[in-house]
Parts: C-alpha cells; sequence; structure tokens
C-alpha cells in the first residue's frame, strides 16, 4: 500500500529522546502519520439531525432544577443527608439540591436565532419530570398545586411556546409522557387519556410529535415518580397499552425505547434500586421503532453521594479512560439492542457532561473535548442521534441559562452542525493515541471530506501528514495553561457574537498540503473541498 493510501505511526529515534522530555515546557511534537482523505471509505450514516439538544420539561413549565454552584460545602452536606421530598423534584433526592427556576422564555430573539443556526435538530422536550406533569388541556392559568398524582403542570400557552419554537428554529420534537399515578386506573394500569388531550392539542395548533418514549428513565422507576413497587413487568404491561395507542393515535410517531441510563458503567449505588434493561426487554418484547438510551460517563458532584466511583475530575478529562467511556455506554445498550430490538437504529436522546445537570466545568472550554470526541466516537459507531442536555439551562447547557450568551460547547457545536455531512468515513490509524481522529464527508461539497482532530495531550503537539490543501478551523482555550475557561478561540481570535447577536461566519484558515501540526490541547477541522473522495459524490 502506498504511503498515501492510510494513516500510519512513525516511530523515529527523535520522538523517542523527546517522549523522555516531558517535563520541558516546550511542547514535544509528535512525527507525522500520513493520511489520504480521498481513500477514506464510507462506514456508515447518521440522521441529518444526528446533533440536537433537550429543554427539559421543567424548564417549560418552570419548577425546581438542579440549583447552581455556590456553596458546595453546603451541597456535600446536603447530599450526605438527602431525604426524599413531595415537592416537584425525582423522589429520594435532597431538596436542597434544587432551586426554583421561573419557565424559559423560548420567544427570545437570541435564544431562537443561536438555535436555528443548529438547525435542523431534535428537540426533546422530557426528563424525570416530564413523568409527573399534567397537561393542562385548558386556557386557564395554572393552579397553585398539581392535581393529585402529579407533580407539576404544563399549561396551553407554555406547550404552545415550544411549538412555536420548534417551528422557528428547524427542530422536530421529541418528547415522552406522563407516568405517574395520577395516569393510573384503579387497578394501577396506565391510560391514555393525558397523552390523548396532549396529541391533540399539539395537532391543533400545527404542532407535531416527531418520536417520543413512553416514560423517561423507566430503569429508575421510582426516582422518576412510578407508583410504589413499580417493576419490570408492570412497565411491560404499561408499553404494550402505550404502543397500542401511539400507533393508532399518532402511526407516524418513532416510538423510542426504553431510554435507560446508568448501565454499562458505574454510575448509581444499589440503593437506589435500578430496575435492569434487560428485565424491562424481556416484559415488552421487540416493541420500539428505535433503541433509545441515555449516557452519561459520571454524576456531578450534587450527586456525590452516589460514591467517589460516580464523579469525574478536571484533571481526567482528556484521558482515554474517560473519553472512552460513553464507547462502553453504547456497547452495553447496542448488546441489548441486538438482543431484544436488532436491526433497530440507535438514538441517545439524552446526554451531557455528567448527570445533575453537570460539573463546574461542564461550562467550560474543558468539557468540548469530550462533546466532539463523542460526536465523532457515536457517529462512528452508528448512533442516529445524539440528543445534548441541554440547551440552555444548568452548567451543562449549550447557553448561559440568564444571558443565553454562547459557551465553548454551543462553537463546538456550531463547527459540527458547518462542517460535518451525514456520511461518516474511515480516517484510519491514528499516529498516536492522543490524537484522535474522526472523518465525514464535507457537507454540501460533493466529493469533500472533513478531519477532525482532537489533541487530548497537554503537552506535545501532534502531526499529519496531509497531501491535499485544507481550511483550517482549530478550537483552542486564550491560554494554554488554563483549559476551564468560558471563553474559546478559532485559529487564534476569540469567538463572540457579533452586532445584533449576529452569528460570526466561522471562516477557516487556507493551510497548505505537507506537515500540520496540531498544538497540545487543541481541537482542529480540516475541511478538505478538493479531496474528490468517491463516497462522499
Amino acid at each position: 500500500m502506498s504511503k498515501t493510501g492510510y494513516v500510519r505511526l512513525s516511530v523515529s529515534a527523535a520522538l523517542m529522546i523527546l517522549g523522555g522530555m516531558a517535563c520541558s515546557k516546550a511542547p514535544r511534537t509528535s512525527s507525522a502519520g500520513a493520511i489520504a482523505p480521498e481513500h477514506m471509505p464510507r462506514i456508515g450514516t447518521v440522521d441529518d439531525r444526528f446533533q440536537s439538544y433537550n429543554i427539559e420539561m421543567v424548564e417549560v413549565t418552570g419548577g425546581r432544577f438542579w440549583k447552581p454552584y455556590k456553596d458546595v460545602d453546603a451541597l456535600l452536606k446536603a447530599q450526605a443527608s438527602a431525604k426524599a421530598s413531595g415537592s416537584n423534584q425525582p423522589a429520594g433526592m435532597s431538596p436542597d439540591l434544587y432551586q426554583y427556576r421561573p419557565p424559559i422564555d423560548l420567544s427570545k430573539e437570541r435564544l431562537r436565532k443561536l438555535a436555528a443556526a443548529l438547525g435542523p435538530a431534535y428537540v426533546r422536550v422530557s426528563g424525570t419530570w416530564a413523568n409527573t406533569t399534567y397537561f393542562q388541556n385548558s386556557d386557564k392559568p395554572a393552579p397553585k398545586s398539581p392535581p393529585k398524582g402529579f407533580n407539576g403542570v404544563l399549561t396551553r400557552q407554555q406547550w404552545k411556546g415550544v411549538v412555536d419554537f420548534a417551528h422557528a428554529v428547524d427542530a422536530k420534537i421529541v418528547t415522552s409522557f406522563a407516568t405517574s399515578p395520577g395516569t393510573r386506573n384503579a387497578a394501577g394500569v396506565w391510560t391514555p387519556d393525558q397523552a390523548r388531550q396532549f396529541l391533540s392539542y399539539t395537532k391543533s395548533i400545527g404542532g407535531s410529535i416527531a418520536a417520543a418514549e413512553f416514560m423517561n428513565e423507566p430503569n429508575f422507576a421510582a426516582m422518576g415518580g412510578a407508583p410504589k413497587g413499580y417493576n419490570a413487568a408492570d412497565y411491560g404491561r404499561d408499553t404494550a397499552v402505550f404502543r397500542r395507542f401511539i400507533k393508532e393515535t399518532a402511526p407516524e410517531v418513532v416510538f423510542l425505547g426504553p431510554g435507560s441510563v446508568g448501565e454499562g458503567i458505574s454510575l448509581a449505588p444499589p440503593s437506589m434500586n435500578e430496575l435492569k434493561t434487560e428485565d424491562l426487554l424481556k416484559a415488552t418484547g421487540p416493541v420500539f421503532d428505535a433503541f433509545s438510551y441515555h449516557s452519561y460517563g459520571a454524576v456531578s458532584k450534587r450527586c456525590a453521594a452516589m460514591g467517589a466511583s460516580a464523579i469525574t475530575t478536571p484533571g481526567a478529562a482528556l484521558s482515554e479512560e474517560w473519553l472512552s467511556r460513553v464507547d462502553r455506554i453504547e456497547a452495553f445498550y447496542a448488546g441489548l439492542r441486538d438482543q431484544f430490538d436488532p436491526g433497530k437504529p440507535l438514538w441517545i436522546t439524552e446526554t451531557a457532561q455528567a448527570a445533575c445537570g453537570g460539573d463546574s466545568w461542564a461550562s467550560t472550554f474543558l468539557d468540548s473535548f469530550r462533546y466532539l470526541d463523542q460526536l465523532g466516537s457515536m457517529s462512528k459507531r452508528g448512533v442516529q442521534v445524539n440528543m445534548h442536555n441541554t440547551l440552555a439551562s444548568s452548567d451543562y447547557g449549550l447557553l448561559d441559562e440568564n444571558t443565553f450568551a454562547p459557551r465553548p460547547n454551543y462553537w463546538a457545536a456550531l463547527l459540527w452542525r458547518k462542517l460535518m455531512g451525514t456520511t461518516v468515513l474511515d480516517p484510519g490509524a491514528s499516529p498516536a493515541p492522543s490524537l484522535r481522529l474522526y472523518a465525514h464527508c464535507l457537507r454540501g461539497q460533493p466529493g469533500g471530506v472533513v478531519l477532525l482532530a482532537i489533541n487530548t495531550d497537554r503537552s506535545a503537539t501532534r502531526s499529519l501528514e496531509l497531501a491535499t490543501a485544507a481550511d483550517r478551523y482549530t478550537l483552542s482555550a486564550p491560554s494554554a495553561q488554563n483549559l476551564e475557561d468560558t471563553h474559546v478561540q478559532l485559529n487564534g481570535t476569540e469567538l463572540k457574537l457579533g452586532a445584533g447577536d449576529a452569528v460570526p461566519q466561522l471562516a477557516g484558515a487556507p493551510t497548505q498540503s505537507g506537515e500540520i501540526t496540531f498544538a497540545p490541547a487543541t481541537i482542529s477541522f480540516l475541511a478538505i473541498p478538493t479531496a474528490n473522495n468517491a463516497s462522499c459524490r
């Protein structure tokens, strides 16, 4: 095979010498591999709305969501004495972990403009709070207290705001339904009355539901507000009722499920009474149109009571172990898909840096490595949709919840949307484990290729030999010594909105063929419009 036919590692004596100089202040440089974008084979495709996002139901209704980081010591103390509460929050969690937030204003011009720039996308309005939310099918104001068997109220006006938002930003709605005791008959069986009213109203205002899960995270049914003692058999029975209802009432809706979370890695302690997804699937049989799951590699410090193994640190953010957790989670759920729903597409309907609102550094450039590496890895592994949690709430939001100002992950998302097409390519082997490579066909450019190169080494420069000229887009922190910065640079210039909140064009830097270097802890897209790759025509 010729030198340009694949990417390969070339270890030289100079590299071996430099490898022993890790304490040097000057960045180390690896020797270059050679890459030929014209020969990258096609390995799959993803949904055109692959990169999508969540707006939690509790954001829409208003309610108690994850408390901002202000007093970590007090927060940890609250976690240690967590007690159940009857307020609008997941059962079994300390009320001190939450803080009331008013309903999000989805009509805000800045929010719509920035969301539209990520379109087309799916917007998922769900979350644990959706399991216990009552839909008030009238134009009256929400009552001071929700009806018996529910913990929150969604008004017509609030839901119309979601539908209007989706139309304005080219987003298709994904949701789930209330499943709490208030939705059930005397025998405890789920009934579709609330769901029928919800779907009917959505249609009456010109909206539609593209896809839906029956229940949010059914393997944590107790925490999600299900009746006491709810088990896999109950879920199987209710899912059968729901499937009949949705196929008769709205057959165009993609039935997603099961939407479980926390398996494949050690995330939750046994005391949380988790149901096994395998048992849920045994009870349902092959009923889903697409197999959904949630992917969190850790829980934030807010939920440190789950145990030390469930949390992570900024120091681990660029490690292979941390970045590979998403692969281990996917392998677990893909295995269950293959066993119980073979051939069905995989959707990640909720994911972020960490569950429980994200760690404080989820809003910094440091998390952009995980964000983009996950998109690259999951598209390569065949996942069709990846929905980030959230668009604009808590520390893991793409936008600041108070100002809607873009965070680093928003800029990362914008570059992905601008450059990465739906055809996934195999870039070949990387010249170094810390240089993580992904490739897609270049969006909107027949024959074009885009290479995503993520250098996770904090001290070593990596390099590749590229036989074709490219437009380069490199994301970096303003200071290489501070990756936990809420600002990010593109090719050395800070990214920010223009006058009137105009979204910048994100121009690439023309780069000649030859050796291309990647500075430590940087993320680069190389757009190659003249690659002439047959798989991209």
